[in-house]
């Protein structure tokens, strides 16, 4: 997608506003936007008003806040300069009309102006969630916490081997609790019990790359992963650099700073070198082939510059995927024009990799929880298509 196209640039603009007029509009709904204005152009007022409003509103109660959000947009914002869509306006005031702004009655109250107006604020959040994390102050890291421990981060569930009961018939017939509901009534059958596999939450393993070239990002990321370890069970946490570092225990304070500086103390190759494949080799030794890894969501976190051998991140990925439901990359590099992933290790990683994703901001960490909530069937594709390439 081109960011920098004025189709773009006006659908986050009013996306903006009516996130902070309080109606919900998610990022894929923006993406239909921009679709939309691409093909309808960006001249018409109706044109554009009917594409906003077929691809933005989902309540027909948020309809009179999008029409003046919208009148207010058209006429003052975009009318007036087409780079107005760059400027973060951090307010828009809507006039509401009164009933009794037609009354010519000379002795009628003055209108109170602040009972008659809708202002429409951005909250701090709102500027952030597109601003890459390489640009991030300590400030803007503090506000973004609140924002990554509301994302959801659950997954499809794992088939357990425990059966439960079932209100219906289920794969199994229930002998034990049938006969003991026989024994209650005299031994006469009444009726028969079943049971069913239950489903429990499947482990998500998180590894974040520490080196160098991921130090403008890792300092957020990590924050992520304390949002996912407090927030979510059956979560571990691992850091990749010159050493494999299990961090799970450290993140699981509820205090973020507390978190982070045990972290720091835990880990001592912040911003090294990198050795990807040789920690993916202890994981898989260690911790992850025999238990860890077996059945779980992958995530790895990195650009994928790597300074061992590719051949030996290449054998580790592939234990890894042979026994993960899902490896899931993010890569914060991902989102710069003219990007493709040919450095050496994440050449090396690419085929077997079910999908790679943006992590340079808060936008693309929520599109990364949509990605964990796919069932992995739904990236069976795309992991064909890498390998063929």
């Amino acid at each position: 997608m081109n960011t920098s196209s004025p189709a773009h640039k006006m659908a986050v603009a009013f996306a903006r506003i009516l996130r902070g007029a309080g109606i919900d509009v998610p990022l894929d709904s923006v993406i239909v936007f921009v679709s939309a204005l691409s093909k309808v152009g960006l001249e018409n007022r109706d044109d554009v008003y009917w594409a906003a409003y077929a691809t933005l509103i989902r309540r027909h109660e948020d309809s009179p806040i999008f029409d003046r959000a919208f009148a207010i947009f058209w006429d003052q914002l975009i009318a007036v300069d087409t780079a107005i869509y760059e400027q973060q306006t951090e307010s828009v005031t809507l006039l509401i009309d009164s009933e009794d702004t037609n009354n010519d009655d000379s002795n009628a109250a003055p209108v109170d102006e602040e009972e008659n107006t809708l202002t429409l604020r951005f909250s701090s959040i709102e500027t952030l969630r597109e601003k890459d994390f390489a640009a991030y102050s300590e400030t803007e890291l503090r506000e973004a916490e609140q924002f990554m421990s509301s994302l959801k981060l659950a997954g499809p569930p794992k088939r357990s081997l425990r059966l439960q009961k079932a209100n219906r018939k289920g794969s199994r017939h229930d002998i034990r609790r049938t006969m003991r509901a026989v024994l209650q009534n005299d031994g006469e059958p009444i009726e028969r019990y079943w049971r069913e596999p239950s489903t429990k939450l499947r482990r998500l393993v998180v590894l974040l790359d520490i080196s160098g070239s991921m130090e403008p990002y890792a300092r957020a990321l990590l924050r992520f992963m304390h949002a996912a370890v407090v927030g979510r069970q059956r979560v571990e946490a691992f850091t990749l650099g010159t050493r494999l570092t299990r961090i799970t225990r450290e993140l699981a304070n509820r205090d973020p700073d507390r978190a982070l500086a045990r972290t720091s103390a835990q880990v001592s190759d912040w911003s090294g070198g990198t050795r990807l494949g040789e920690c993916l080799q202890n994981f898989n030794d260690n911790w992850g082939v025999g238990s860890l890894a077996r059945g779980s969501i992958f995530v790895i976190l990195s650009d994928g510059w790597d300074r061992g051998e590719p051949q030996v991140l290449a054998e580790q990925m592939l234990r890894l995927q042979r026994v993960a439901y899902r490896v899931i990359w993010v890569n914060p590099l991902k989102v710069s024009p003219g990007y493709a992933p040919l450095a050496r290790g994440m050449a090396a990683a690419m085929p077997y990799i079910d999908d790679f994703v943006e992590g340079h901001s808060l936008d693309a960490l929520r599109e990364l929880t949509a990605v964990i909530a796919r069932d992995s069937r739904e990236s069976t594709e795309m992991r064909k298509v890498v390998s063929n390439a």
